[in-house]
């Protein structure tokens, strides 16, 4: 860790075995987990708490105070889970008030220039592409992929599992397992290729599938679809997750149906 051009406040908790580039400035109150990796020119401000293994690539900007002029300078903390990597020039800003913290999961992939907002929660295992935004009180559940140039609304929440499509404008929530894209952003199927890497069987693809039949391809309201999935469809954890989802939205889901 001993790096002569680098910048470490006395008061950071920096782990052992910790590699620090030159002309990297860490401030204080912040804490860096074993193995990790913070390249040259990072900046890391007060309230990062970094986990084990992490990767910090050139240019980035760690725990920022937030770009809400709300903020009145609260007690607030950024978090990045384990053996997440973050590439070049990404930006992630600390929480304000309504959550106190931004959090991003272990295993996450968040690639060059990237933003994510203050008070942002994000799984586990997410991957956002280069040039994908997440504003303020985002929630992303685990295994989510943003494509590139992908933006998220203030306040939406995207469930696990869910594809969203390069260059999407994300309005409203995006529901578990599903493939979103077009403008105005729409289902466009299930992220069957995701589900299969992940050990989802073909049997429980298609159980999957038909829900979002009748959800999206059956002319009903929501209202209406849920209450058909409840009534026809076998309880499972599947199931039962994306009804939850549904009722739990606050902005409302995605609406709309295009195929390819």
């Amino acid at each position: 860790m001993n790096q002569p051009l680098a910048y470490v406040h006395p008061g950071a908790k920096i782990a052992k075995n910790v590699v620090i580039e030159p002309f990297t400035t860490i401030h204080n109150n912040v804490v860096i987990g074993e193995g990790s990796w913070i390249g040259s020119n990072v900046t890391i401000m007060e309230g990062a708490r970094i986990g084990k293994n992490v990767s910090i690539f050139p240019g980035a900007v760690i725990s920022a105070i937030p770009q809400d002029k709300k903020f009145e300078d609260e007690d607030t903390i950024t978090e990045i889970g384990d053996n997440t990597t973050i590439r070049e020039c990404v930006t992630i800003n600390r929480g304000t008030s309504d959550r106190m913290k931004t959090k991003i999961g272990q295993n996450c992939w968040i690639m060059a220039y990237s933003h994510i907002a203050h008070d942002c929660i994000v799984g586990n295992n997410c991957v956002f592409s280069n040039n994908s935004t997440l504003a303020g009180h985002i929630t992303v559940g685990d295994h989510v992929v943003l494509a590139g140039m992908a933006a998220v609304q203030q306040f939406c929440s995207i469930g696990n599992h869910a594809f969203i499509t390069g260059g999407s404008l994300v309005r409203k929530d995006v529901p578990p397992f599903v493939k979103a894209g077009r403008e105005p952003l729409s289902y466009v199927g299930i992220n069957s290729v995701g589900l299969r890497r992940r050990g989802f069987d073909t049997e429980k693809i298609r159980e999957i599938q038909n829900i979002y039949r009748i959800l999206y391809q059956k002319n009903y309201n929501n209202s209406q679809a849920v209450s058909i999935i409840e009534a026809e469809m076998e309880a499972t954890p599947e199931r039962d997750e994306i009804l939850q989802f549904i009722k739990d939205s606050q902005r409302g889901i995605m609406k709309g149906y295009f195929t390819n």
